[in-house]
């Protein structure tokens, strides 16, 4: 028998989430995770699963293999790696000033005409070297990682013309080559209006000069571009800007996954699913007919807990989505207005705060995240074939990582990307 990269053997709960090829789940199917009790795990040596199953199956079958590293998870549980749906981390110019303002009462848009929010972080980017961002970027996801997340989307949007976008993307493309993380780069050049220019102008610019450019640098090989992404807000981007941008997008072969209804009842998700929408996200004010559209569309919804809870704002209708067979996933939207680096954390806020159960919050930010990602088919469950990403935690029950609000640091025992142990964490405490 051939070589194998890693055998994690004897674990006390072995998390699945799902085994029967599931790209999604949705309610009934969230709370029904599959899970095996002392189980073992054979990842190969490309970094895929072969197999997963109970821990006396697994020792007969692979009785003769040689692995490259054994771990015995003997009072350990292993989970898929998280996937972290919706984040921006790569930018210049710290706004811990801003935090102060907020919690004094000025809402996102207050800050924004102030000059503060993504203005000023547009500002600090532009002038920022490449070489810089990357060395943030690398600290913030190390960061995601050491709390388990295994595959990040990570957006552009920080320059909002040409030069700097195609910057950030470049930098994400160094990340994406020099880092274990898996990475799911989005163009997200339409998140704000750029000072002294119309939205009309704007769109044209995206539209006819960015757009353009990102196709040639796509064609070339130079940059791997998965999702496209605008802001549709009132003040930002209306519907019909939207829309173009998003449908060119999509004619160049990027997926739609996009911020709306978060301030405003835009109708963004109705559109989003007439387009074909991958994602969306926030959605703290979607509308009825919204939910109908994206549960008809099986467009994820992509809900941010840390926007909600920083910025004071309604929480998005969990349970309506989640009754409506909506399929929802999770993202800890790390940027300077939410600075959250831990899905164990956003997994918390979902339970408390938006009222999820422990199961379906795991899912959202396993199976559902990968698949608002386009990735389920790869990530978000331990199947065969998939990608050996996990994490093993010093607890005899998963939920552990949920319920101990900011323990993961203490209960994440080995971080796993493609059978290769990205982070080992040899100060775990006891419960």
């Amino acid at each position: 028998m051939s070589r194998n990269r890693l055998l994690v053997k004897n674990a006390k709960q072995v998390v699945l989430i799902c085994n029967n090829g599931e790209k999604y789940l949705t309610r009934h199917g969230m709370n029904g995770l599959c899970v095996i009790e002392n189980g073992s795990i054979v990842i190969g040596s490309d970094g895929l699963i072969k197999a997963v199953g109970p821990a006396e199956t697994i020792r007969a079958q692979y009785s003769d293999a040689s692995f490259e590293r054994v771990i015995d998870a003997a009072d350990m549980c292993v989970l898929p790696g998280l996937v972290d749906a919706h984040t921006h981390p790569v930018w210049a110019g710290d706004r811990v000033h801003e935090f102060a303002m907020k919690l004094a009462g000025a809402s996102y848009m207050d800050v924004h005409r102030a000059g503060g929010g993504i203005h000023f972080t547009v500002e600090h980017t532009r002038a920022a070297a490449a070489s810089d961002l990357l060395a943030s970027l690398r600290s913030r996801l190390v960061r995601m990682q050491r709390a388990g997340t295994t595959l990040v989307e990570c957006k552009s949007g920080y320059g909002l013309e040409l030069h700097t976008e195609v910057k950030m993307l470049e930098v994400l493309e160094e990340a994406r080559r020099s880092l274990p993380i898996n990475i799911s780069s989005t163009y997200c050049g339409a998140h704000a209006v750029p000072r002294g220019k119309t939205v009309t102008e704007a769109t044209e610019d995206v539209l006819r000069v960015q757009l353009p450019h990102l196709k040639e640098l796509m064609s070339a090989g130079k940059l791997r571009v998965d999702n496209i992404d605008v802001f549709c807000e009132q003040g930002v981007f209306d519907l019909d800007s939207t829309r173009s941008i998003l449908q060119a997008g999509k004619d160049m072969g990027l997926n739609i996954n996009f911020h709306g209804d978060e301030l405003h009842p835009m109708k963004s998700a109705e559109m989003g699913a007439e387009l074909g929408a991958l994602a969306i996200s926030h959605l703290e004010e979607i509308t009825d007919a919204g939910i109908v559209a994206m549960a008809k569309a099986k467009t994820a919804a992509v809900l941010l807990p840390t926007t909600a809870y920083i910025l004071r704002l309604p929480q998005p209708r969990t349970r309506d989505l989640l009754d409506s067979g909506v399929i929802v996933a999770l993202g800890s939207d790390f940027n300077p207005n939410a600075y959250c680096c831990s899905m164990p954390i956003v997994m918390h806020l979902a339970c408390v705060n938006m009222r999820m159960t422990m199961s379906e919050a795991l899912a959202a930010a396993t199976i559902n995240a990968a698949f608002a990602l386009g990735r389920s088919h790869t990530h978000g469950s331990l199947e065969v074939n998939k990608h050996g990403d996990l994490l093993l935690l010093s607890a005899t029950r998963w939920e552990h990582l949920i319920y101990q609000l900011g323990g993961h640091q203490e209960l994440i025992r080995y971080v796993v990307i493609k059978g290769n142990v990205v982070y080992d964490n040899d100060k775990t405490l006891d419960l």
